[in-house]
C-alpha cells in the first residue's frame, strides 16, 4: 500500500523535509528556507553535562516545536499522538496511510536500515507514505535518498528507542482548517516571534548570550578534552552537514529573509539578508578552525574561533533586534 501521487518534499533538514511532504499533500507548497522561517527555526543552545562525551553546539529551535510553529502560522490543524504501545503505534499509522494520509514520524536515525552511518539521534523525522509486508516506505531529506526504504522491524525499533530527544512512538498529521493564511502577514509574526526569542532568551546558554558564552567555553572545553580530534571534528559536522543547510541553519534563515524581501519589499528585510550573509559566513569559519584544531591539536585555532564568536554573538544580537521592529 502506498499513497497515490504523493509528491515528497525536496530538502537538506528532516524536519522540514517531512512537514514539508505532508503540506504538499495540502497543496501548500513553500520552500525549504520559508517553511524554516515561518517555523521560527532560528535559535542557539551550547549545552555540557558530565555524562555527556563532549558539549553539544545546537542552531535551531528544539525538536517538535519547528512544526508546531509552521502549523500555528499557517493556521492548520496539527495532531499529534504518542503511544507506548509498540502494536499501537503501528497500528495507528497504517491506518492513516489506508485512508491515504501521510504521516510524520519522530524516531532515532541509528536504525533506518538506509542511513550508511548509522548514529543515535532520537530527534530525526521523516514522512510515511507506504508499507507492505516487510517494508515501510519514507520521505527522508535528500541526502539520505529521498525516498526510502526501511524494514518494518527496522522502523518500529527507530519509533520505539529511548534516550535523549526521544518521543513515544511520536507520529503527527496536518489538516487544513476554514481560516486560510496570508503569507504576508505568517512572514512577519513569524520573524518577530523568532527575533524576540533569539534576544531575550531565559538561561545564558542560549540565543545570542549562548554564542557568547560559547566563545569562552571552547578554551575549557579544548583544554579538557580527552579526544580533541574527535570531538571537533565531530561538532564541525554537526554545524554543516547533519541537515542543517550549512553554518549551524544560518544559510536557511538567510535565504528565508532573501525570499521575504522579494516579497515583501522592506528594507529592514534586506538589511537582515545583508547581514546574515555575513553571519553564515562567520558561523563557516567557526566550523573550519574547529576542523583545524582536530587535525594540528593547536589551540590558536580555537583562541581564534573564540573571537569570532563573539564577533557573531554581537552581530546576531544587533541584526534580530532590527529584525523585531518589523
Amino acid at each position: 500500500m502506498k499513497i497515490d501521487n504523493l509528491k515528497p518534499f525536496d530538502g537538506q533538514h528532516c524536519e522540514t523535509t517531512t512537514t514539508g511532504t505532508l503540506l504538499l499533500q495540502l497543496h501548500i507548497e513553500l520552500s525549504e528556507p520559508m517553511l524554516f522561517g515561518l517555523g521560527e527555526g532560528l535559535g542557539y543552545i551550547f549545552w555540557n553535562m558530565k555524562s555527556m562525551d563532549y558539549p553539544f553546539i545546537g542552531g535551531r529551535v528544539k525538536p517538535d516545536v519547528l512544526t508546531e510553529n509552521i502549523a500555528r502560522n499557517l493556521n492548520l490543524e496539527l495532531t499529534v499522538n504518542e503511544t507506548s504501545s509498540v502494536q499501537k503505534a503501528w497500528d495507528n499509522v497504517k491506518s492513516l496511510i489506508d485512508n491515504g494520509q501521510a504521516v510524520g514520524l519522530k524516531l532515532d536515525c541509528f536504525h533506518l536500515e538506509y542511513f550508511s552511518r548509522p548514529f543515535h539521534f532520537a530527534g530525526h523525522y521523516t514522512a510515511l507514505y507506504g508499507y507492505d509486508s516487510e517494508n515501510a516506505f519514507l520521505v527522508d531529506t535528500n541526502q539520505q535518498g529521498g525516498l526510502v526504504k526501511t524494514t518494518l522491524k527496522s522502523l518500529e525499533l527507530a519509533r520505539a528507542e529511548k534516550g535523549p530527544m526521544s518521543s513515544k512512538n511520536l507520529y503527527y498529521t496536518l489538516h487544513k482548517t476554514d481560516n486560510d493564511f496570508d503569507l504576508r502577514t505568517a512572514i512577519l509574526k513569524a520573524i518577530r516571534n523568532n527575533a524576540a526569542e533569539h534576544i531575550n532568551p531565559p538561561i545564558t546558554n542560549i540565543g545570542y548570550k549562548g554564542i557568547l558564552k560559547t566563545s569562552s567555553e571552547i578554551i575549557k572545553w579544548f583544554k579538557l578534552s580527552k579526544d580533541i580530534e574527535n570531538d571537533f571534528k565531530m561538532t564541525a559536522m554537526l554545524m554543516e552537514k547533519a541537515g542543517t543547510g550549512g553554518a549551524l541553519f544560518r544559510n536557511l534563515y538567510r535565504d528565508f529573509l532573501k525570499e521575504s524581501y522579494e516579497l515583501l519589499k522592506l528594507d529592514k528585510l534586506k538589511q537582515g539578508h545583508i547581514e546574515f550573509v555575513e553571519i553564515a559566513k562567520l558561523w563557516k569559519n567557526v566550523s573550519d578552525l574547529f576542523i583545524k584544531v582536530s587535525e594540528t591539536r593547536d589551540i590558536k585555532y580555537i583562541e581564534e574561533a573564540s573571537e569570532i564568536l563573539k564577533i557573531l554573538s554581537i552581530k546576531e544580537k544587533n541584526t534580530m533586534e532590527l529584525l523585531a521592529t518589523i
